[in-house]
């Protein structure tokens, strides 16, 4: 009867342990230990109901959202859920570790991503004539910073001052009076510091010069040497002199590059200290450790002022011939005492020493140290300028185990004798074919030290001399001012007619400053020739060089793909640049002779038989349909060709002679990607 009875209670008050309740009291466990007997004794009977069986039995319980933890425990033991569970569990871990093998498997196809310094045109600024910010005629730093948005609309990243350390400027400041200060012409050093940081802001980046081969004779390291002052005393290279009649009679027969003896008497030392330059620049002694930490100490010193990199100049120049001997006459039956110009001798002893090398690879390595930050990698470019010998400058590129810079500039576009398409295709091959595997190439076509390319081979074609810069394979420099076809002054009373201020508009000076006069003066076409005016004409030669620029940086086979030799005669050179796996091919159609029409389909059979030209030198052509049997150029007109092929010219037998390419990547339409391995 009592088991009955206990069966008929509710399943609340059988999960309670029996407890009563009248209804009035919560379901809730009651404290036995604190129960007074005279309260309970008081507490109203329970009514006890009679209940049908079948009304109390537990109902099925399902899953349901929000289920409380106890409810749920229940659940999770039972076997359709613990195996979809651990199907669960285990699909996850799969899909977790098929996601970390496809990422190790891209890193590993992936071929290596350009840097800053690959990526994009240089474009190189002489400071004292770019911009003047404080009316005194010369250009400064804060006046860069004014111009930063014009080198955000060329589509350049790297800027390039030559330069601006505190000089008596007797060559133009490349003989330096203090390696840790900014002339007062170019402003302070807190103006760098905040062109730097303004640089920065944009996404830029910026390096510098540093001539590490000489110093200013006003710089205290010399007047220390002069009197023999501790360690001093050897920072520079000095000899006895012989001495006949009160006329000085140098050690030995060597010249200086701007000619005649290259040994300069000193009254306060009694000895002579020798200079490859000018006598206001004597030369340091790298034989000497102490100096090559002073120079190691400079590095140290601009990296962190947060430059991004240098560019080392008069480098085949550090050491010399400790023996002293006399450098070979080019001409044996001249009388060796009438040599006085650098060209008459073999430079066997002053350039391009043992050890010099070593030198510069220890200064890539201090400046690796600065380098460990991603993004933040420090380029170093070196001058070579061995005109003659192109294995000598392809050494500057270092090694496969043992860098060195990252290039040397190419002059090459900038030497040549004479303008044609044989002769640029002759600069561009000589390059090419001796650059080391793996080294990545640069052009230029303008600089400090050479005449305006309007100047030098004519106005007519700089607009396809900058379409070959800026299509062809490696890191581009632009000398200020090409960028909208500026000319040398044309004045025999200018000494540096390749430095003129910068064009800016049509107005006073230039725009260059608000001064009543400027350092050296303005050329007479400013009026014509300036950034404002070409900004609003379409076909100007600014705008076609921002075209080319936006070109390059977005068509990967301009970009970093093959460059392949098609063609080349007096009046045109053609090549193709192109990528594994991506069918779209660029072809370039380069005049620089006369008139000329070309049957590129008889060349390359392969070609399809038509062309659509992407770009052109006039821009009313551009979208236009040509034939490749018979493409017409005139006189200085360049061709941007597109086409679409299955076979590209780098894998034709006949080309591949013919075809270069320096950071090798393949396409994969199907992904959207670059893999290395093609």
């Amino acid at each position: 009867m009592v088991e009955e009875e206990a069966k008929s209670l509710p399943m609340e008050l059988r999960e309670k342990g029996g407890v009563e309740n009248s209804g009035f009291v919560q379901n809730e466990a009651v404290d036995d230990r604190g129960t007074n007997p005279s309260t309970q004794e008081e507490m109203p009977k329970a009514c006890i109901v009679d209940v049908d069986a079948a009304a109390t039995e537990e109902p099925v319980l399902k899953p349901y959202a929000g289920m409380p933890k106890e409810v749920l425990l229940k659940f999770s033991s039972q076997a359709q859920y613990r195996v979809t569970r651990e199907i669960l569990f285990w699909l996850v871990i799969a899909t977790a570790i098929l996601l970390v093998c496809a990422a190790i498997a891209i890193i590993a196809i992936s071929p290596k991503c350009l840097d800053w310094w690959q990526a994009g045109p240089i474009y190189q600024i002489y400071p004292r004539s770019f911009k003047d910010s404080n009316m005194d005629g010369n250009g400064d730093l804060k006046g860069i910073q004014e111009k930063l948005d014009h080198i955000t609309y060329l589509n350049i990243k790297t800027i390039w001052i030559t330069s601006f350390c505190k000089s008596p400027l007797k060559d133009l400041g490349y003989g330096v009076e203090d390696f840790y200060d900014i002339d007062p012409m170019f402003g302070s050093m807190s103006d760098f510091e905040n062109l730097v940081a303004a640089i920065h802001d944009r996404g830029l980046k910026v390096i510098i010069d540093l001539i590490p081969n000489h110093t200013s004779d006003k710089h205290q390291w010399f007047q220390l040497s002069r009197n023999r002052t501790g360690k001093y005393t050897d920072y520079y290279i000095w000899q006895d002199c012989g001495q006949a009649a009160g006329s000085i009679t140098p050690p030995n027969n060597w010249v200086s590059v701007y000619g005649d003896s290259s040994w300069q008497f000193d009254d306060v030392r009694k000895q002579c200290y020798f200079h490859q330059f000018g006598k206001e620049q004597p030369d340091l002694n790298f034989h000497n450790l102490a100096v090559q930490q002073e120079i190691h100490d400079i590095i140290k010193f601009w990296l962190g002022k947060g430059i991004d990199g240098f560019s080392f100049s008069a480098v085949k120049y550090l050491l010399e011939a400790k023996h002293l001997r006399d450098e070979p006459l080019v001409n044996k039956s001249q009388n060796p005492e009438n040599i006085t110009a650098y060209s008459q001798l073999y430079h066997d002893y002053t350039t391009t020493q043992v050890g010099m090398h070593d030198i510069i690879r220890s200064f890539r390595r201090t400046m690796n140290q600065f380098s460990s930050e991603p993004g933040r990698y420090r380029f170093m470019g070196s001058d070579g300028d061995e005109k003659e010998d192109m294995e000598a400058t392809m050494m500057y590129y270092g090694t496969t185990f043992v860098q060195e810079a990252d290039f040397p500039f190419n002059f090459n576009l900038i030497n040549m004798k004479n303008l044609s398409g044989n002769s640029i295709f002759e600069a561009v091959n000589l390059w090419m074919k001796n650059m080391p595997a793996g080294k990545w190439p640069n052009w230029a076509v303008g600089s400090p030290n050479a005449a305006r390319l309007s100047s030098r081979i004519g106005k007519e074609y700089v607009n396809v001399m900058n379409m070959l810069l800026l299509t062809l394979p490696g890191t581009p420099v632009t000398y200020y001012g090409e960028e909208i076809g500026m000319e040398n002054i044309a004045s025999e009373s200018v000494t540096f007619p390749e430095k003129s201020p910068m064009q800016w508009d049509d107005k006073v000076n230039a725009g260059f400053t608000e001064g009543n006069s400027s350092w050296l003066p303005v050329n007479p076409d400013y009026q014509s020739v300036n950034v404002e005016i070409q900004m609003t004409w379409s076909n100007s030669t600014l705008n076609l060089y921002r075209e080319l620029t936006s070109l390059r940086n977005n068509e990967l086979p301009i970009h970093r793909g093959w460059m392949c030799y098609i063609w080349n005669d007096s009046n045109i050179f053609v090549y193709v640049r192109e990528l594994d796996g991506l069918d779209r091919v660029f072809l370039m159609v380069l005049n620089f002779g006369q008139e000329s029409t070309i049957d590129l389909k008889a060349v390359v059979p392969n070609l399809p038989p038509i062309a659509t030209i992407r770009l052109s030198t006039n821009f009313s052509n551009a979208g236009k349909a040509v034939s490749t049997d018979q493409i017409k150029t005139q006189m200085g007109e360049g061709l941007i060709l597109e086409y679409k092929t299955a076979k590209p010219v780098h894998t034709m037998k006949a080309f591949q002679t013919n075809c270069f390419v320096a950071e090798k990547a393949c396409y994969s339409s199907a992904f959207n990607l670059l893999y290395a391995t093609c």
